[in-house]
């Protein structure tokens, strides 16, 4: 596939690959059985800001400081990714979104394949907005890593590996009205 006819979603898996990261594509009526594919007990998540899609029963959504402690995985909504990058950006939320995403092992960010963006210069227009009202964002790639000290060390600051969702749109599949999705 040459670059200049890749899509967004095909950059954004390639370099999620690149970083090592798996990506799993689902879609609403399958995205239970996806989860459960993909993470290690116990979890804990936040609440999916998307129609027609929320987190299964066996996922706890109001984790508390004990049960993030005791966690093996986090799965939070991504606002949207940066196909460059393999980048999710990460909305802080009163849920914790923040916490979930950085404590547990293995964090599993969900974004819908229309909130792929395809650069940097894309992204910042799409968070200025939601910055300049007041609000905050990580941007991830890739799991926690650090070299200070000499050899490689994930998982120093953050989860030591991610795998992401990727929700396939339909028509029916909206952000409800908490979501920041405004196109």
């Amino acid at each position: 596939m040459s670059v200049e006819t890749a899509t967004d979603g095909d950059r954004f898996e390639a370099a999620l690959e690149n970083l090592e990261v798996p990506v799993t594509a689902t879609d609403p009526a399958t995205f239970d059985s996806t989860l459960e594919s993909i993470v290690d007990q116990p979890v804990v998540g936040t609440p999916l800001p998307f129609e027609r899609v929320s987190l299964p029963d066996w996922v706890d959504d109001e984790p508390t400081p004990a049960t993030l402690e005791t966690a093996a995985t986090g799965v939070t909504a991504a606002s949207f990714a940066i196909a460059d990058y393999g980048s999710v950006v990460l909305p802080s939320t009163p849920e914790g979104a923040e916490q979930v995403s950085l404590f547990c092992d293995l964090h599993v960010p969900v974004v819908r394949a229309s909130d792929i963006v395809p650069d940097m210069p894309s992204a910042i227009e799409r968070l200025g907005p939601m910055l300049r009202d007041g609000a905050s964002a990580i941007i991830a790639t890739g799991p926690s890593a650090t070299a200070d000290m000499g050899a490689l060390v994930k998982g120093a600051h953050g989860p030591k590996d991610v795998h992401v969702v990727v929700l396939e749109d339909d028509e029916a599949l909206e952000r409800d009205e908490t979501g920041e999705h405004d196109e």
